[in-house]
């Protein structure tokens, strides 16, 4: 085949995968349960077709966690993260990675659910962590935040208070302000460095 013709086939193929992914993340947005053949229809294909991309429903939801991952990222980069006070930049971080979830909840109650190993939880992960490490490092240099706790100590930290905090929404434990009021302040306890430390 020339290779024209498989850059052409390549690009049909990414296409059709995109295609999928879109439509699913729209479908199971609002209903989790929605069949494969429903996720098809909603992309325009057959659900062959989307088996020969997705051969298990566990591939097409670790496809759409890449997907929302990568949303969050780039909202996260368009919030100008690497300016103005390190704290003040974290709660921008967190803003746009709270508004880009936003637009997921169904979704992201489902993507929640699913068993990743360590190796794979780390990775997904490294995109916020990379940028959440600049944040830190660049407050701890100021002396914003303190410097006798790990910067990877604290990135855990954040990510982790930031699933708590999504979790008790979710299970209604409470509200959103709740939440946020709930994160920030303890945020603000752990990176503040304080007369005790």
């Amino acid at each position: 085949m020339p290779e024209s013709q498989a850059r052409k086939r390549r690009a049909d193929a990414q296409r059709s995968a995109a295609s999928i992914v879109g439509a699913a993340v729209q479908v199971l947005n609002d209903d989790p349960d929605a069949s494969m053949e429903a996720i098809a229809r909603a992309a325009g294909v057959t659900r062959q077709t989307v088996y020969a991309h997705f051969p298990s429903r566990e591939r097409l939801l670790q496809a759409l966690l890449d997907h929302v991952t990568s949303e969050a990222v780039t909202a996260i980069d368009a919030a100008d993260i690497d300016s103005g006070p390190a704290m003040d930049a974290l709660f921008r971080l967190l803003e746009a990675s709270d508004r880009s979830a936003g637009r997921y909840p169904v979704l992201l109650q489902t993507l929640g659910a699913m068993r990743l190993d360590q190796s794979a939880d780390a990775q997904l992960h490294a995109p916020v962590a990379d940028r959440l490490r600049r944040i830190l490092r660049r407050g701890q240099e100021a002396g914003e935040f303190d410097r006798q706790l790990s910067t990877d100590w604290l990135i855990a930290a954040t990510i982790n208070l930031g699933h708590a905090a999504g979790e008790a929404v979710g299970d209604g434990r409470l509200s959103k302000p709740e939440a946020d009021h709930a994160l920030r302040t303890s945020l603000l306890r752990i990176l503040t460095p304080g007369p005790t430390r």
